[in-house]
């Protein structure tokens, strides 16, 4: 890790989470299940994912055979950016919780598969809001890549024939990255358990992060 420091924007009222991890793993299965557990209880939540459904995202999203390296990853930096300023800091501003399915982890890992340093992805992603928690899904790869097969994938880097092995040791990668940025970070085994199993830890990490804000605000 080089001197390079991310700004750190103020902290807002909202819990922002995140999840990762490599196509196919099953993140937005998760996060869908973590939302609607949360809407159960009370929660006020908002669900969203990356690259965003605003135009500038829907491009990314679609047009990873059209744009490579540096130009495709200014395009998820920007969306991203947008998005923070349009959708997500005013949801976290009214104290609401926020799902996002993908965040800065999987452009350290698509933006690596493409050649980028992890240094240049945090200089696009300058001054991103920093989640409350960060999840990395991840296993065994010959599972991910199954599933994988077996939906199809959705971009050049999904079908790729080794893309599900090489995902995966990104991913471990930017578990250590972000760590070591501060940013709290945990990984959990998506192959060895079911995606209820997943959402229910998730939940369970998440009410100790309500609890603290709610007792920081007494």
């Amino acid at each position: 890790m080089t001197g390079f420091v991310v700004d750190e924007p103020r902290r807002l009222p909202g819990v922002l989470i995140t999840l990762d991890g490599p196509g196919g793993v099953g993140k937005s299965t998760a996060a869908l299940l973590v939302a609607e557990t949360l809407k159960a209880t009370g929660v006020p939540v908002h669900a969203t994912t990356q690259p965003s459904r605003a135009p500038l995202g829907e491009l990314a999203r679609h047009s990873t055979d059209t744009y490579h390296g540096m130009a495709l990853a200014c395009l998820c930096a920007a969306d991203r950016h947008h998005q923070l300023a349009t959708e997500i800091l005013p949801a976290l501003r009214e104290g609401t919780l926020v799902v996002c399915d993908r965040y800065l982890a999987s452009s350290l890992v698509l933006q690596g598969l493409d050649g980028l340093s992890a240094e240049a992805v945090w200089h696009l992603n300058h001054g991103v809001y920093r989640p409350d928690l960060s999840f990395i899904l991840t296993g065994a790869p010959e599972i991910i890549d199954a599933r994988l097969r077996a939906r199809g994938g959705h971009s050049r880097f999904e079908r790729a024939e080794d893309s599900s092995e090489r995902e995966t040791a990104l991913y471990a990668q930017a578990v250590v990255e972000l760590h070591n940025r501060g940013w709290p970070v945990a990984s959990l085994d998506a192959t060895a358990n079911s995606p209820d199993t997943i959402a229910t830890a998730i939940v369970s990490r998440l009410h100790h992060v309500l609890n603290e804000k709610s007792t920081a605000c007494l």
